[in-house]
């Protein structure tokens, strides 16, 4: 069964991966600061500030993971499609690793701003994968 779920699995393996890598970018920058104190951040700092962007971008994906990871096991349990599956799961991957691309490159408070069609593109991709699961259950 795991098999036939491999493009899937390598998904969410690269997603673990890219949250491990936000993190490890957020704190060297945040280490990087004069007075870094770890564990806090100063609340002064704005999109203007790498430190700030690459906090709340390993932030936001920490925040989103659990809302994806939970349903793609779900999924790979009750037996939804498997390409049907991976696609939604590259989907979301890749739009999250464009998502802290932009993240990282562009300072804006502007919003909408570029990196939120690509969380967009993500939230979309997981709201189907949720519907896929509903729908899988459906005709168990």
């Amino acid at each position: 069964m795991l098999a036939e779920y491999y493009c899937s699995i390598w998904a969410i393996w690269f997603l673990i991966s890219l949250i491990i890598v936000q993190g490890f970018i957020a704190t060297l920058a945040h280490r990087k600061q004069s007075q870094s104190i770890p564990g806090i951040l100063d609340g002064q700092l704005g999109h203007q500030s790498f430190v700030f962007r690459s906090h709340r971008t390993h932030q936001n994906s920490l925040e989103n993971v659990i809302q994806l990871l939970a349903p793609a096991a779900l999924a790979i349990f009750v037996g939804v499609n498997s390409t049907l599956l991976a696609t939604l799961l590259w989907t979301y991957a890749i739009a999250r690793l464009l998502h802290m691309a932009l993240y990282y490159a562009i300072a804006t408070d502007k919003n909408p701003s570029p990196r939120t069609y690509f969380y967009l593109i993500g939230y979309l991709a997981n709201l189907t994968l949720v519907g896929a699961v509903a729908h899988q259950l459906t005709t168990l």
